[in-house]
């Protein structure tokens, strides 16, 4: 059988000897991390995948670029926030996958591997990593940046769709998920699930609308609320069209995300020698 001349850029399919070998040069470590929740009835709840895929790409990218990057097995439950009423939905809470992400980073750190960024995907995540780059810089100086994939992803429609077509399709449920779903997991994509578009919901204690996950609007001010999202989404689908979304922005999305993530890994590389 011929030898394996692609990037080896998964830790969990190198072997012991291959990794022993790669890893002694610190090489930088992407830590993907998701959600098992509910996208929409068009959409695979494991968005973990998508977030995976994006650092599997941005690593082969880095790396032919002459950054040896891997990829960290991904974590694909998210810290618990509004998702809980979906069954099959699991979700860690914010103190357990806080230390959770602790310990993954400390495992690696004890073998002398601290070039390490977090590509995230899920909203709950947000604060449990904050916490742990934190302590981790009050402590030790050392940096553990993160990159939130689907803001990042937000802030790039308009700039593929236009701003009024980007408004419209940008939402939980819509995209830039269903459109990357679309481009990088077609298999897993149920097209003719996509629901129509609907409103959000109302409070129905204070009559209030919904503006989005934990925030309703009174006399235009943003107020929070505690509402879980089948309160205020129908099906798992916010504030976005799905039937705006396709494979065609999803590919657009993909490359603009798995380029900037591998300009980011040269940059933290160059900055912080192994």
């Amino acid at each position: 059988m011929a030898a394996r001349t692609d990037p080896l850029v998964h830790l969990g399919t190198i072997t012991g000897g291959e990794a022993r070998a790669i890893l002694a040069a610190n090489p930088v470590i992407l830590l993907p991390m998701g959600s098992q929740e509910d996208q929409g009835p068009h959409a695979p709840m494991g968005d973990y995948l998508l977030a995976e895929k994006i650092a599997e790409l941005a690593a082969l990218r880095a790396t032919k670029a002459g950054v040896r990057t891997l990829v960290a097995p991904v974590l694909p439950f998210g810290g618990a926030d509004f998702f809980g009423a979906m069954p099959g939905g699991i979700a860690l809470s914010q103190a357990t996958l806080t230390s959770v992400i602790g310990e993954m980073v400390a495992s690696l750190h004890r073998n002398g591997l601290t070039r390490l960024i977090v590509l995230n995907g899920h909203g709950g995540n947000v604060e449990p990593i904050a916490e742990v780059a934190r302590e981790l810089y009050r402590s030790r100086r050392i940096l553990l940046p993160s990159l939130y994939l689907w803001r990042i992803g937000f802030a790039l429609l308009p700039g593929i769709l236009g701003a009024e077509t980007s408004a419209k399709a940008a939402g939980h449920g819509a995209d830039p998920l269903t459109s990357i779903g679309l481009h990088l997991l077609p298999e897993l994509m149920r097209e003719d699930l996509i629901p129509e578009q609907r409103p959000l919901k109302r409070d129905p204690v204070l009559d209030l609308p919904f503006t989005g996950l934990g925030t309703a609007s009174f006399e235009g001010a943003e107020i929070a609320m505690p509402n879980g999202y089948e309160d205020s989404f129908t099906l798992g689908v916010g504030q976005g069209d799905p039937k705006l979304s396709s494979a065609e922005t999803g590919a657009a999305l993909t490359e603009r995300l798995t380029d900037l993530c591998a300009r980011f890994i040269r940059h933290f590389a160059a900055r912080v020698p192994a």
